[in-house]
């Protein structure tokens, strides 16, 4: 008896995806394997890793000493990571200044990513553009690698133990900037 290919190739195309899953291993009896965190929807909140410390990584304050989030030890931190070349940033900057203009419980810090270095963050940051607003430079991109940031802008909230609370790929929402 002759199979006719038009006959085999679903056969094996079924047999061949049937065979995709063969290697993952099964849970010993009682186990369940955890999945890897799937990474929260731009602009919500992601709280997968509440409760992670503050990474140990120095950013540079302006004229090139050196800092750490443990030197914000006691207040909360909105780390804002951003660039001059990145539009949803800029368009995010007057809204984190609104915040950090008036909460005095809470710092906002804006962590450039620029390579260009303090020329463009300077420039920027024009006298008199942002009322409260200090950035500082992350070079060579230490601190975003060290939270594992999935773009710009990305947002993480630190409470006063240096620990996250939440993060924020893509812009903050404003609903969540006017309640903190």
């Amino acid at each position: 008896m002759r199979l006719r290919i038009a006959t085999l190739l679903p056969l094996g195309l079924v047999l061949a995806l049937a065979g995709c899953d063969a290697a993952k291993t099964a849970a010993p009896a009682g186990e369940t394997t955890a999945a890897a965190p799937k990474p929260a929807a731009l602009g919500t909140l992601d709280r997968s890793q509440a409760g992670t410390p503050a990474p140990t990584v120095a950013f540079e304050r302006r004229g090139g000493a050196k800092a750490t989030l443990a030197d914000f030890k006691g207040k909360r931190v909105l780390v804002n990571l951003w660039a001059t070349w990145c539009a949803p940033c800029i368009a995010e900057m007057p809204a984190l200044d609104a915040l950090a203009t008036r909460s005095s419980q809470l710092t906002v810090l804006p962590i450039s990513q620029d390579m260009e270095g303090w020329r463009v963050v300077e420039d920027f940051f024009k006298p008199g553009k942002f009322k409260t607003l200090t950035p500082v430079l992350d070079q060579p991109g230490s601190f975003a690698e060290a939270i594992k940031a999935r773009g710009l802008p990305m947002s993480v909230l630190y409470d006063e133990h240096g620990r996250e609370v939440w993060r924020v790929a893509g812009t903050v929402p404003e609903a969540v900037l006017k309640g903190l």
